[in-house]
């Protein structure tokens, strides 16, 4: 039996409470909110080291249980960490292959999960992207069709626009401008689980002769100018590093002369690209996202650059995206049963742990949120852009 605390955690003073295998229990303050249940005596010696991918993968693979909620228990581990763990500064930046093959399992992976598990804690749009609160009081379902309105107007979209949805998902937001704006749209996805469920809300809603969706890798777009405005809406995180350049190629060469293009996305803290430490993006590209990069800010605005398109607006949306992953998180954990009908359980603790970690790094500003907007400017450089952005915010 283990009668005291490892040296490392003795000093600390945290609300956690360390439960071992053997029933002796040790807290680590007063007051704990947090219980780690430690089931594999060799997750001991973890505790001298507790990086964050290694306390996940630990939960993920049952030799740890969580007891609290799920927030207290993101905010707790964080802290244990950050007291016991370097930030891992020397961290390289992820450089992988992203054939058309790598690609599409790495998005079946995660998005052919099971449509009725993203339905338990999306909106009714199934909208799997940042939401947009206006006020911050917002629902998650006003805050969804806020950032469809807000991504159409910067799009300046107008009735019968031709619109290029790269990564379309579940159809939502091309439903939206085709139902608001009056456009007519051509969206992709590499998942066949969303596709099917897309094209069955299409026709559903009336829309099939404004509305076409294919499966299809975003490199075998047309390349003719054929589309007046372009959305990417959390799709370029799976692009990779080394295919930016030719993902804003695409992008350029699928918008006609005068058109936008508008991509929406998650961008990583550091320039060089390089993922958070203390394993945090460890346990995303293991578990949640295999093959997933992000770039910095700079990173992707220098390849729209060079593609030859003009960047005339950026926003962040960090904290937009910590509530909207609040959002899902809450309606998660309060649909606990349900979502373990639907998913495998190893798959829905990564679920727990990914929507509650990540709403806490956007929070803490670990990653964040931009989208940017870009014109295809004509020959002479001119573009039809307004003077101001007055028209985006007034109805």
């Amino acid at each position: 039996m283990l009668a005291q605390l490892p040296p490392a955690l003795q000093n600390l003073h945290l609300p956690l409470r360390l439960r071992l295998w053997d029933g002796h229990e040790f807290a680590l303050g007063d007051d704990p909110s947090v219980t780690i249940v430690v089931k594999d005596p060799q997750m001991v010696a973890q505790f001298t080291h507790p990086s964050l991918d290694a306390l996940g993968a630990a939960f993920v693979e049952g030799k740890l249980e969580l007891e609290g909620s799920i927030h207290d228990v993101i905010r707790v581990c964080d802290e244990l960490s950050q007291a016991l763990v370097d930030e891992d500064d020397d961290n390289l930046p992820v450089r992988t292959v992203h054939d058309k093959e790598t690609d599409a399992k790495a998005i079946s992976y995660h998005y052919d999960l099971s449509n009725a598990f993203y339905q338990l804690w999306l909106d009714s749009d199934m909208a799997y992207s940042c939401a947009y609160f206006e006020t911050g009081s917002e629902t998650l379902e006003q805050a969804q069709q806020a950032k469809f309105r807000h991504l159409c107007r910067k799009l300046r979209l107008q009735p019968g626009d031709y619109l290029l949805d790269v990564g379309c998902g579940w159809g939502g937001l091309a439903r939206y401008a085709a139902r608001e704006f009056g456009a007519k749209v051509f969206g992709i996805t590499l998942s066949q689980a969303q596709l099917d469920l897309a094209r069955e809300r299409v026709k559903a809603e009336g829309l099939e002769n404004q509305v076409e969706l294919q499966l299809l890798d975003y490199r075998d777009l047309p390349q003719d100018g054929r589309f007046d405005k372009v959305v990417s809406v959390g799709m370029f995180e799976h692009v990779g590093h080394a295919n930016l350049t030719q993902y804003c190629k695409t992008l350029y060469g699928a918008v006609r002369e005068g058109g936008l293009v508008m991509n929406h996305g998650i961008t990583a803290k550091h320039t060089d690209g390089r993922p958070v430490g203390r394993g945090a993006g460890d346990f995303i590209e293991k578990y949640v996202f295999p093959n997933g990069e992000l770039p910095h800010l700079s990173m992707i605005s220098a390849e729209i650059s060079e593609a030859g398109l003009e960047i005339v607006d950026v926003e962040s949306l960090r904290m937009h995206y910590a509530r909207t992953l609040d959002h899902w998180s809450e309606r998660l954990e309060d649909n606990l049963e349900a979502a373990s009908k639907e998913i495998p359980e190893q798959a829905l603790r990564i679920w727990r742990l990914y929507l509650a970690g990540c709403a806490y790094a956007f929070a803490k500003g670990w990653i964040n949120l931009h989208q940017i907007l870009a014109v295809k400017a004509h020959a002479d450089g001119s573009h039809d852009l307004p003077w101001t952005r007055d028209d985006i915010y007034t109805p």
